[in-house]
C-alpha cells in the first residue's frame, strides 16, 4: 500500500541530530555485534567497548547483579559483568540494558507508555531471536533488528515534542495506522527513519533493509526473510498485548508469511516458551 507524504519530509540532518539525543549510543551494539562475529575477539575487548558509554556500562553492571544474570553474586565493574555472562549472553545483557535506558519515558505523540515501549522492545527482540533458529537466520542479527526496530518512533516522537504546545498526537479515530499519520505529519515513516539511522550507526544492510520493509506493505518485502521474521515476531507480541495500536494492522500471521521465512506452525510452541522465559528474566533484571 503506497501512502503519499502530505508534508515536506524532515531532513536527514534533523533526524540525525534528534537521534543523537537518545539516551544510549547504539553504535555500541553495532560494534559489539561485529566483535561477537569475530572468533578472535577477547572478553577484554568487549569490556573496553562497553566502557565507552559510561551510563550504559553502569546500567549493565546494575542489572548483572540481578538473580537473572548474576545469581546473587556482587558485580562491581563492567569487566566482571562481561566475564560473568561470557560471549553467549553478553548481547542479551547489553540489549536488556539498552532497552531499559531507551524506555525511561513515554512516547507522548504516539500515546505509548514507557512500560509498553520496553515490553515491545524486549518481546520483539526475544521472539525474533527464538524464531530465527528454525528459520535459519542468524539469531544475533534477528535479536538486534527486533530490539531496535522502533528507534524511528522515538526519534519522530522527539521531533513532534519540540514544540510541546502544538505536538501532533496520533489518534486511532483519525488515522488508520502510524505510517499514514507519520507521512502526513513528518513526511517520512518511522521505519524509514530507523533504517537510515541503523545504517549510519554501522549496522548491516540486512538489518536496516529488513526494518524498512518489516511492515510488508509491498509484495517484494516478502522476499526479505529477516523483514518477514520481524513481522511474525511482532505478531507474537501482539498476541500477548505487547504491541502498539498504530501497528496492529501489519501483524497478522499468515501462511504466506510463514512460507516466505521458512517457518511452520510447529515452530511457534518452542519459540513462545523461549521468548517468555527470556522476557521474564530481562524484566526481572531491570526491576531489580
Amino acid at each position: 500500500m503506497l501512502v503519499t507524504p502530505t508534508t515536506a519530509p524532515l531532513s536527514r540532518e534533523t533526524l540525525a541530530a534528534i537521534a543523537s539525543t537518545l539516551p544510549a549510543d547504539l553504535r555500541v551494539l553495532s560494534k559489539l555485534s561485529e566483535l561477537l562475529k569475530d572468533p578472535n575477539s577477547e572478553l577484554d575487548e568487549l569490556a573496553a567497548l562497553l566502557r565507552r558509554d559510561v551510563a550504559l556500562s553502569a546500567h549493565i553492571v546494575r542489572i548483572s547483579n540481578s538473580a537473572s544474570y548474576g545469581g546473587g553474586r556482587s558485580i562491581s565493574s563492567i569487566e566482571e559483568a562481561v566475564n560473568l555472562v561470557g560471549f553467549g549472553e553478553i548481547l542479551k545483557l547489553v540489549g536488556t540494558a539498552t532497552a531499559g535506558r531507551m524506555s525511561e519515558a513515554a512516547l507522548q505523540c504516539y500515546d505509548i507508555s514507557a512500560q509498553l515501549l520496553r515490553d515491545n522492545m524486549l518481546y520483539a527482540a526475544f521472539a525474533a531471536e527464538a524464531l530465527a533458529r528454525p528459520a535459519g537466520i542468524d539469531p544475533r542479527i534477528a535479536y538486534n533488528a527486533g530490539l531496535l526496530r522502533g528507534v524511528g518512533l522515538m526519534v519522530l516522537d522527539r521531533a513532534g515534542r519540540r514544540d510541546a504546545a502544538t505536538a501532533p498526537l496520533y489518534s486511532t479515530t483519525r488515522w488508520p495506522d502510524f505510517r499514514t499519520w507519520e507521512l502526513s505529519i513528518f513526511g517520512v515513516a518511522s521505519t524509514e527513519v530507523t533504517g537510515m539511522l541503523l545504517g549510519d550507526w554501522g549496522f548491516s544492510e540486512e538489518i536496516s533493509g529488513a526494518v524498512r520493509a518489516h511492515y510488508l506493505t509491498q509484495p517484494a518485502d516478502l522476499e526479505q526473510p529477516l523483514a518477514v521474521l520481524l513481522n511474525v515476531a511482532n505478531g507474537l507480541a501482539q498476541h500477548v498485548c505487547r504491541s502498539f495500536r498504530g501497528e496492529e494492522a501489519w501483524w497478522q500471521i499468515t501462511p504466506e508469511k510463514l512460507q516466505a521465512v521458512g517457518l511452520t506452525e510447529d515452530d511457534f510452541g518452542p519459540a513462545v516458551v523461549a521468548t517468555e522465559e527470556a522476557f521474564d528474566a530481562a524484566n526481572a533484571a531491570l526491576a531489580g
